[in-house]
C-alpha cells in the first residue's frame, strides 16, 4: 500500500461525520438540492473502498490505525478483507442512494436537514462497525448505530407511535449491546487480544475454554437484538414508523445485518461447535417461519417487507451457524442478494406512497402505465427476492439448498423450513411488485405520477445490480463472494455458481419453491384471512409482552426508590455505615483473615495511658449527654485526646491536622446546631437505641480488626523511600508530607477542599433556609 493509504482511510471513516455538520447548512443553503452535494461523501468512500478489492481478492487483508491508549493495548485501527470491506461497499454505495433518495422524499419538509444529518451520522457509525478491528472501536460504533438509530425511527417526535417504536429499538438493542460487551470482555480474558485480525490466530483456545458457552451466550445476545432474532424480532416492524429511507438503509441493507456481521466475523474462532450449531440454526429458523407467516397478514407494504427482512435475517442466521458445506457461500451470496433487492424494494414502496398517498396493498390498482420506471424497478427486485433465474437472488437460492439439502433428518428439516420460508417470500415480493401497478386504476389520495429521479435512480440502480451481478457472475464471484466467503470460513473459498441451471437436488427444490409461491400469491387474501385467525388464537406476542415488562420495570424501580429512599436522613446514614460494617467484618471472617490478639506493651508512658483514658471518657460523655449540643463538645475530648496520641508518637503534622479538624468540626457543629434550633431530646425508643449501638460497634469493631490485620504484616518502606528521595528532586519541597499532600496527592486534596467547600455551601442554604421560614412565621403571627 501507499505510505498515505492508513491516513486517507481515516479521513474516510469521518467523511460522513463531516457531512452529517454541514447537512443542515447546505440543506438550508440550497434546498432538496443539497442531498446530491451530501451524497459525496459516501460516494467518495466508495470509490476509496473499491480501490481495495483487487487486493482483498488477492488474499491479502489492508490493516491501520493509530496507538489510542498503548499502556491499556487500546487502539483506533480498521481491519479490512473480504467480509468488511463487502459490507463497507454496500453501506457507502447504498448509502449515496440513499442520501440521494431522502432529499427527494423529504423534499420540503421543515427538517430535511436535520434528517439528512441523522442518516449521515448513522453511515459514519455503521461503516466504522464493520471495519473497526479492535473491541473498543467496535463496541463504541456498535453503540453509536443504537443510538443513531433511535433519532432516525424517532424522527417524527410528535407522533407516540414514533417516539414508542424510538425507545424500544434502542432499549432492546442497548440492551443486547450490553451483553456484546460483556462477550467481549470475556474474549479479552481468555484469548488475550483486543483486536480481531489478531482473535482468528487463536486456533481452538476459546472453543476450548470452560468460558466458551458463557461468551457465546452474551455475544449471541448482542448479534440476536441488534438483528431481530426471535423473541427479540418485534422491534423491527415497529421501526417502520420511521420515514421509508430509513427503512430502506437501516432496517434491511445495514444496521440490522451488523448483528449478522458480527456472527460472520467471530466464525473462524467461534464456530463449528455443538452450541453454534445448535443455537444459531435453532432460532433462525423460527425466526425465518414467524417472519413469513406474519408478513402474509399485513397490508402495508412498508411491514411486509419489514417481516420478510425478519425473516432473511433469520435464514442468514440459520445459514451462518449450519455448519455444512456451502452454507457459508449461501450466506454470503443471499446477504449481498438481498441487500440489493430489499434496499429497492424499500424505495419502491416510499416512492409509491410519496405519489400514490397510500401503501395499502389491497387498495392500490393501476399504477403501472402512471410509475413506469418504479414498475420496472419493483418488479425487477421481486424476480431477484423470488429467486428466479439471470437474478442474483437465483444464485443464493441454489446455493441456499445445495448446503441444506442431504439425507439426514436435521437437513430435511431445515430444508423444510427454507422451502416454506422462500415460497412465502416470494409471494410476498410478486404481491408488492404486482398488485399495486395492475388492474384497473384505484382511486388513490394523490394522483399518481412518476416520481422524480431522486426517488426512481435509486431503486433502479440497485435492482439492475440484482440482474447485472448474476449475468456477470464471474467478476461478482472474483471480488466480491468468494473473498467474502473466505474471511468467513476462515480459509480460502471459491464460488463458481452461475446463472445456467443445473440438473439436481437444488433445482428440483428451487421449482418446488416457486410453485408453492405462486399458489400463495394466487391465493393470497385467503392465506391473509388464515394468518388472521391463526395469530388471533394465538394471543398477543412479545411486543405487548415488552409493555408489561417496562411498565413492570417501572413499578419496581419506583418500589425499590421508596424503600432505599424514604427521605429520611437517618435511614441513608444507617444503611451506609451498616454496608460499611459489612465491607469490614465479612471478608475477615469468610477468608479467616482475623488478627491475632495484640499483646499489652510492657513499658507503656503514663502520658500515654493517660491520654486513652481522656478518649475513653469522652465516649462515655457523648453516649450519656443530655442534648446535642453537649454530646458535640463532648465529641471533641476523643478527638483531642488523639491528636495528642499522634504526637506523643512521633506524628507532629498529622497531630497538628487532626487538632484542626477537631477544632473546626466542633466550632462549625456548635453553631449550626444553635441556629437551626434542634430539639435537645433524643427521642429514639430503647429498641433503636440497642440497634444504633449494635451497628456503630460492628463500625468499630471492623476498623479495629482492619488496622490490627493491616499492622501484622511487615512493614513496606517501598513509598517511604520514593517520597524521601524524590520530594526534593521533583516537587522541590524538604517537608515530606506537605509534598505529599500538595504535590504527590494535589488532585486527592483538591478533591478534599471540594468536598468541604460543597458541604459548607451546603449547611449555608439550610441557615438560610430556616431563617427564611422563621421570618415567614413571625410575619404571620404579627399579621
Amino acid at each position: 500500500m501507499a505510505a498515505n493509504v492508513p491516513a486517507l482511510t481515516f479521513v474516510v471513516l469521518f467523511l460522513p461525520f463531516m457531512g452529517a455538520v454541514f447537512a443542515p447548512v447546505l440543506t438550508r443553503r440550497f434546498g432538496d438540492k443539497a442531498a446530491w452535494l451530501l451524497a459525496l461523501a459516501p460516494f467518495l468512500a466508495f470509490l476509496h473502498f473499491c480501490g481495495f478489492l483487487s487486493e482483498v481478492a488477492a488474499g491479502e487483508v489492508v490493516t491501520g490505525g493509530y496507538a489510542w491508549a498503548p499502556s491499556f493495548n487500546l487502539s483506533f485501527s480498521w481491519f479490512l478483507d473480504g467480509l468488511s470491506l463487502t459490507f463497507a461497499l454496500l453501506i457507502t454505495g447504498i448509502g449515496t442512494l440513499i442520501v440521494i433518495y431522502s432529499g427527494g422524499y423529504m423534499k420540503g419538509h421543515p427538517d430535511q436537514g436535520r434528517f439528512l444529518s441523522f442518516i449521515l451520522l448513522f453511515m459514519g457509525a455503521m461503516l466504522g462497525l464493520v471495519v473497526s478491528d479492535s473491541f473498543l472501536m467496535l463496541f463504541v460504533y456498535w453503540e453509536l448505530t443504537s443510538i443513531t438509530s433511535f433519532l432516525l425511527i424517532g424522527f417524527d417526535h410528535g407522533r407516540e407511535k414514533a417516539r414508542r417504536a424510538a425507545l424500544q429499538a434502542l432499549v432492546v438493542t442497548g440492551g443486547g449491546g450490553l451483553c456484546l460487551l460483556a462477550g467481549l470482555v470475556f474474549l479479552w480474558n481468555i484469548t488475550g487480544v483486543t483486536q480481531l485480525s489478531l482473535l482468528v490466530h487463536t486456533e481452538d483456545g476459546l472453543r476450548e475454554s470452560p468460558f466458551y458457552l458463557a461468551t457465546l451466550l452474551l455475544v449471541l445476545g448482542g448479534a440476536f437484538t441488534k438483528s431481530a432474532q426471535f423473541p427479540f424480532h418485534f422491534w423491527l416492524p415497529n421501526a417502520m414508523e420511521a420515514p421509508t429511507p430509513v427503512s430502506a438503509y437501516l432496517h434491511s441493507a445495514t444496521m440490522v445485518k451488523a448483528g449478522v456481521y458480527l456472527l460472520m466475523r467471530l466464525n473462524p474462532v467461534m464456530g463449528a461447535t455443538p452450541a453454534w450449531e445448535i443455537l444459531l440454526p435453532f432460532f433462525g429458523g423460527i425466526t425465518l417461519i414467524a417472519g413469513t407467516f406474519l408478513a402474509l397478514r399485513q397490508v402495508d407494504m412498508k411491514l411486509m417487507l419489514a417481516y420478510t427482512t425478519m425473516a432473511s435475517l433469520g435464514l442468514l442466521v440459520m445459514l451462518t451457524g449450519f455448519g455444512a458445506p456451502h452454507a457459508v457461500e449461501a450466506a454470503v451470496l443471499y446477504l449481498v442478494a438481498h441487500s440489493l433487492f430489499k434496499g429497492g424494494f424499500f424505495m419502491v414502496v416510499g416512492t409509491v406512497d410519496h405519489e400514490a398517498g397510500d401503501r395499502n396493498v389491497t387498495q392500490l390498482r393501476g399504477l403501472r402505465s402512471a410509475m413506469p420506471i418504479t414498475f420496472a424497478a419493483a418488479m425487477l427486485c421481486a424476480l431477484s427476492m423470488g429467486g428466479l433465474p439471470l437474478f442474483f437472488g437465483f444464485l443464493a437460492k441454489e446455493e441456499i439448498y445445495a448446503a441444506l439439502a442431504a439425507g439426514n433428518p436435521r437437513a430435511v428439516f431445515f430444508t423444510g423450513l427454507a422451502v416454506i420460508g422462500n415460497a412465502l417470500m416470494f409471494a410476498v415480493a410478486f404481491a408488492i411488485a404486482i398488485r399495486p401497478f395492475f388492474g384497473p386504476p384505484s382511486a388513490n389520495p394523490k394522483s399518481a405520477h412518476e416520481g422524480p429521479v431522486a426517488l426512481w435512480l435509486g431503486p433502479a440502480v440497485l435492482a439492475v445490480l440484482g440482474l447485472f451481478g448474476a449475468l456477470f457472475s464471474g467478476l461478482a464471484h472474483r471480488y466480491v463472494s468468494s473473498p467474502m466467503a473466505s474471511a468467513v470460513s476462515g480459509e480460502k473459498v471459491m464460488i463458481d455458481i452461475t446463472t445456467v441451471p443445473h440438473i439436481g437436488m437444488p433445482l428440483v427444490l428451487s421449482v418446488i419453491t416457486i410453485g408453492l409461491g405462486a399458489f400463495v400469491f394466487w391465493r393470497l387474501d385467503d392465506a391473509r384471512a388464515l394468518m388472521v385467525r391463526v395469530l388471533e388464537n394465538l394471543g398477543p406476542g412479545p411486543d405487548l409482552g415488552f409493555d408489561h415488562f417496562v411498565s413492570g420495570l417501572v413499578r419496581l424501580s419506583v418500589a425499590i426508590t421508596r424503600f432505599v429512599q424514604p427521605g429520611r436522613l437517618e435511614v441513608y446514614i444507617t444503611a451506609t455505615f451498616i454496608l460499611l460494617a459489612l465491607t469490614l467484618l465479612v471478608p475477615l471472617v469468610v477468608f479467616d483473615e482475623l488478627p491475632g490478639m495484640p499483646a499489652w506493651p510492657e513499658n507503656i508512658l503514663v502520658q500515654e495511658g493517660a491520654f486513652l483514658l481522656i478518649a475513653l471518657i469522652g465516649i462515655v460523655a457523648v453516649l450519656r449527654a443530655k442534648d446535642r449540643l453537649t454530646a458535640i463538645v463532648s465529641l471533641g475530648i476523643q478527638g483531642f485526646a488523639v491528636a495528642v496520641i499522634f504526637l506523643l508518637f512521633g506524628a507532629p503534622d498529622l497531630s497538628f491536622t487532626q487538632f484542626m479538624v477537631e477544632t473546626l468540626s466542633v466550632v462549625i457543629l456548635a453553631l449550626v446546631m444553635t441556629r437551626l434550633r434542634l430539639s435537645p431530646a433524643d427521642h429514639r425508643p430503647r429498641r433503636q437505641l440497642l440497634f444504633d449501638a449494635c451497628v456503630a460497634v460492628a463500625c468499630g469493631l471492623g476498623f479495629g480488626l482492619l488496622l490490627l490485620k493491616s499492622v501484622e504484616a511487615p512493614f513496606d518502606n517501598l513509598l517511604t523511600d520514593f517520597f524521601n528521595a524524590y520530594s526534593k528532586v521533583i516537587a522541590h519541597g524538604a517537608n515530606v508530607v506537605n509534598v505529599i499532600i500538595v504535590d504527590f496527592r494535589g488532585t486527592d486534596t483538591l478533591g478534599e477542599i471540594a468536598v468541604v467547600m460543597v458541604t459548607g455551601l451546603a449547611v449555608l442554604a439550610l441557615i438560610r433556609v430556616r431563617a427564611a421560614k422563621v421570618t415567614v412565621s413571625q410575619e404571620e403571627e404579627g399579621r
